[in-house]
């Protein structure tokens, strides 16, 4: 998204061209949205340094070029072509923190939040998007394909009983509905789990 930026601005509001849906528009003209100072919530406040901490730098937006950069904690620029699509995601979520389109009465939608993380990454991105949802009582709804990202959200759960909901799909069955608080969904994702967990132990004890 980062990456396109430019090219999104360009292709609607320039060259009258509909390539990219409005999903892709909208979320690019929040991104425009310079960050305000000195006006944001401490919560989301906070939540930036967690997200800084994460990709050990920060992503911003240079007015006179017109593109995005990534600034390191040693103060080196890069290009945000040579960025990983990882920090870019992060980075996303920090600008709409800093800049306000993000509030109280948002709802989030984030699509398969492990793609391009590290797993340790996943984690604390998670207990970022924990820590503001239960803090402004924002909905984040979250599709995924991860072990890690159910594990991860089992254990918040277990900290805010109540507060975290998995909803599992399957091919030509109903949806499953569970209260992570009351214990990991059988699903499955972790059914592969479990099968690699049986497979290592049956291959160890035929030695």
């Amino acid at each position: 998204m980062l990456s396109l930026f430019s090219v999104i601005l360009k292709s609607r509001e320039i060259d009258k061209s509909f390539g990219f849906d409005d999903t892709y528009y909208d979320l690019v003209k929040a991104l425009r949205i310079a960050p305000s100072k000195g006006k944001n919530y401490k919560v989301f406040s906070e939540a930036r340094k967690e997200l800084k901490t994460v990709i050990n730098g920060k992503v911003d937006y240079d007015d006179n070029s017109g593109k995005w950069y990534y600034k390191n904690e040693a103060n080196q620029r890069f290009s945000i072509g040579v960025t990983s699509e990882g920090v870019k995601k992060i980075s996303i979520m920090d600008r709409l923190l800093a800049n306000g389109y993000v509030n109280k009465e948002s709802v989030l939608f984030i699509d398969e939040l492990e793609a391009a993380l590290h797993p340790d990454a996943i984690c604390e991105f998670l207990d970022m998007i924990s820590y503001i949802s239960h803090e402004m009582g924002i909905q984040v709804f979250i599709s995924t394909h991860s072990y890690f990202v159910i594990k991860k959200l089992f254990l918040i759960a277990l900290k805010h009983p109540g507060e975290v909901t998995c909803i599992s799909l399957t091919k030509d069955k109903e949806p499953q509905i569970c209260n992570l608080s009351e214990g990991m969904p059988e699903n499955s994702i972790i059914q592969a789990s479990i099968d690699l967990y049986k497979q290592e132990a049956a291959d160890l004890l035929s030695y």
